[in-house]
C-alpha cells in the first residue's frame, strides 16, 4: 500500500511539474508550482523526514509563493479586475 501512495506522489510530481512549465499564464505557473511544493514535503514525510517535510511545506509552498504573488502583482502582470491573471 506504501509503495503505491509513494507511486502516486511521483505520478503527481511529475504531472505538477509539467504544468508549471506548460501554463502561459504566470500566476497559473505559481499556483502549480505551490502544488509541486506541498506534494514534495508529502513525499519527504513519506520518506520519513519530517522536519524536512515542514521546512519544505513552510518555505517552499507558503513564502516562494507569497513572494512569487507579491512581485507577480508588483510588475503589473496582475490587475485587480483581470480574470485571467495575466495582461
Amino acid at each position: 500500500m506504501t509503495e503505491v501512495f509513494h507511486l502516486a506522489m511521483l505520478i503527481l510530481l511529475v504531472i505538477s511539474a509539467f504544468y508549471a512549465v506548460w501554463f502561459r499564464d504566470l500566476l497559473s505557473c505559481v499556483i502549480s508550482l505551490a502544488v509541486f511544493s506541498l506534494i514534495l514535503s508529502v513525499e519527504f514525510y513519506i520518506l520519513q523526514a519530517p522536519d524536512v517535510a515542514i521546512a519544505e511545506a513552510a518555505i517552499g509552498a507558503g513564502l516562494s509563493t507569497a513572494i512569487y504573488i507579491i512581485t507577480l502583482k508588483a510588475c503589473g502582470r496582475i490587475r485587480k479586475g483581470n480574470r485571467g491573471g495575466i495582461e
